[in-house]
């Protein structure tokens, strides 16, 4: 049963069409993920289908009894209320109904009547809908699961991010028959959104229309994705994984057909050339069948963002990179970071994860020299150049142009833009700026007047103009569509620096990172080697070490009555060779490499366009991913192992 129907939108400002004739129907129950090049009207879309903004042309349908709930990027709350008070109203349905109930059945045992007993009958079956009976500590509940904690201090004092999360909260406690969900990953740590994912796969009873660049959440939550392109939409059955395969399926078809019309169009050409003296009928239909074919412009493939040779922009660096010795960092009289050492060497790309509020942000900080460590020291190599994209992008001027703010000067699209260099390699900006898909006309627009994932873009190209070869990426993939993300992550791996990334994108850290460091609490911060998918599993496999060492051992029955004996002290561990040692000095290295195969033979794997333009063996290409995971798992084994003996005695 259709939630919602939507025909014949269109939306436009000024020359630029977001929405051209797009239609959409959404059904009870269904999780329909919506995807597009960042700027091409997304939100847009979401904002029409919610009733928060109109469309130009079209019709909206939703069913009589629906109710439809938007999570805006940037949500407007009532700053004098407290998390409680705003999440508790989503809850308001739920108190009525309640509140109904009871007053029927205090009607009823006055005075019972057939139509009083069928209206509490309705009204039970709504409170069913509606979660059921024992709600009264869902606000605080959902509060906790999304991190928020202070659930009394007005939201006006709160960040951007706590914010974000109090609206969601709202969200989910009300349980709308369509939640429309616009990027509702950003500022959510990786463990949230785990949570998340579960619970509007397995818990959410409505039907959900979302927006994000979470590929992960993309695939283990939607039945459906939805790509808009060109301001149409099209439509493919399953989450992100089956996008591709489909999409490259289509993406081939209409290659084959384009080269069809091609070879049409060329055989009637010379068959028009030859002017035969007499047009029959079936002549004149023949050039008519040619003039159309002719006529005919070909749909034009959505551009793409490519950054790939930017890398030859990075300076060179020396032997020595940046080295972290005995870092303390306290904020607050709260220990955020205690006794970390870490030392880079060329091609280290370090994933930074841990809860919000774990101290993420300060670490990268305390490396740009911004903030200061309260104990130990960060030793910046001598030709190590730091370039920091920060998550709020406050290195931006919203008045400024976008080539103005590249340029970094007021009046550089008046003045003269100048140039960008690249090695021995120099490019005119505004050449540079097309690469990030703003053609002339697009780059004279005030950054304040930009989407999200276009600002992203701004503050990416200016990092990456800079020189730099230590890249620091503080929520890197918030905002961007995962076209430009797929991009990022090709230009990333191939990067001949050094790259310390914050992120909660699991399909990124999985793409790029070489090791995490993960925030612990307490201030441990602790390394591991490979993406985020293998620290996850190191992680889980030790605590279930752990619980088995806590668990206690019953001892056999028939042995009650005997005496204890005191336990087998665990055998010593066996000291390093000197060729172990050589081989667990080297392990880091090895293991990188076996992620990066693994990397390499994702990237095949989802790429499109490696299905258009030829044919590949998906089988044996998934085996050979089988076979490189289960590589990258017996070397981290055997580090492990090699790691724990490292400090043995003969």
């Amino acid at each position: 049963m259709p939630v919602l129907s939507a025909r014949g939108l269109s939306k436009a400002y000024g020359p630029q069409t977001l929405l051209s004739d797009a239609s959409i129907t959404i059904v009870r129950g269904e999780r329909v993920g919506l995807l597009g090049v960042n700027g091409t009207g997304k939100s847009t879309l979401l904002r029409i289908l919610a009733g928060k903004e109109p469309a130009d042309t079209g019709t909206i349908d939703r069913r009589r009894d629906a109710t439809v709930i938007f999570l805006e990027q940037e949500p407007v709350l009532d700053p004098d209320k407290t998390p409680r008070e705003i999440v508790e109203e989503g809850l308001a349905d739920w108190k009525a109904a309640t509140s109904r109930y009871a007053e029927l059945t205090h009607l009823i045992a006055g005075s019972p009547s057939e139509e009083l007993v069928r209206e509490q009958s309705l009204v039970g079956e709504r409170i069913e809908q509606l979660g059921g009976w024992a709600r009264s500590h869902i606000a605080s509940d959902m509060l906790g699961k999304l991190g928020v904690l202070d659930v009394d201090r007005p939201v006006g004092t709160m960040s951007g991010g706590e914010r974000r999360r109090v609206a969601l909260a709202h969200v989910l406690v009300a349980r709308p028959t369509l939640a429309v969900l616009d990027e509702p990953t950003n500022h959510l740590d990786a463990d949230t959104i785990d949570w998340l994912e579960t619970y509007l796969k397995t818990e959410h009873t409505g039907a959900v229309l979302l927006v994000t660049h979470d590929r992960y959440v993309l695939d283990t939550v939607c039945d459906r994705i939805l790509e808009l392109d060109r301001g149409a939409l099209q439509s493919y059955r399953g989450g992100y994984s089956d996008f591709l395969e489909e999409k490259a399926e289509r993406l081939a078809h209409e290659e084959r057909v384009e080269q069809n019309r091609m070879n049409f169009v060329r055989r009637e050409r010379v068959w028009l050339m030859r002017q035969p003296k007499a047009r029959s009928t079936k002549q004149k239909a023949r050039i008519d069948r040619a003039e159309t074919a002719i006529a005919l412009v070909p749909q034009r493939p959505p551009d793409a963002i490519d950054l790939v040779g930017l890398e030859r922009g990075a300076a060179d660096l020396g032997r020595s990179i940046l080295d972290i010795e005995g870092l303390g960092v306290t904020l607050a009289g709260r220990e955020l970071v205690s006794n970390f050492d870490i030392h880079l060497v060329v091609g280290d790309r370090i994933g930074v994860v841990g809860p919000n509020g774990a101290g993420k942000t300060s670490l990268l900080r305390v490396v740009t020299g911004e903030l200061a460590p309260t104990k130990g020291r960060v030793v910046l190599g001598q030709r190590t150049k730091v370039a920091l994209f920060d998550q709020g992008r406050a290195e931006l001027e919203d008045d400024w142009s976008i080539l103005d703010n590249v340029a970094e000067r007021e009046g550089a699209s008046r003045t003269g833009a100048g140039v960008v260099t690249f090695g021995k390699e120099t490019m005119e900006l505004r050449s540079y700026l097309e690469l990030f898909l703003f053609d002339g006309a697009k780059q004279r627009q005030s950054v304040g007047s930009l989407s999200g994932g276009e600002r992203a873009r701004v503050a990416l190209a200016k990092i990456l103009k800079g020189g730099a070869n230590l890249l620091l990426l503080d929520e890197p993939t918030n905002d961007l569509d995962v076209a430009t993300l797929s991009s990022l992550e090709e230009l990333l791996t191939t990067w001949p620096g050094c790259v310390i990334a914050v992120s909660h994108d699991r399909y990124f850290l999985d793409r790029v990172a070489t090791s995490i460091v993960a925030f612990e609490g307490a201030g441990s911060l602790v390394r591991y080697p490979g993406g985020y998918t293998s620290y996850v599993s190191r992680r889980r496999a030790q605590v279930d070490v752990a619980t088995a060492r806590a668990a206690p051992r019953a001892a056999p029955r028939a042995a009650a009555a005997a005496p204890s004996a005191a336990p087998d002290a665990p055998p010593p561990a066996k000291p390093l060779t000197y060729g172990e040692r050589i081989e667990l000095d080297k392990m880091m290295d090895v293991i990188a490499a076996a992620e990066a195969r693994v990397i390499e033979l994702e990237g095949e794997l989802s790429d499109p366009g490696r299905y258009a333009t030829k044919r590949l063996d998906g089988k044996a290409m998934a085996e050979a991913l089988a076979a490189a995971q289960t590589e990258v798992s017996r070397l981290v084994e055997r580090w492990e192992n090699l790691e724990s003996r490292r400090g043995a005695k003969k």
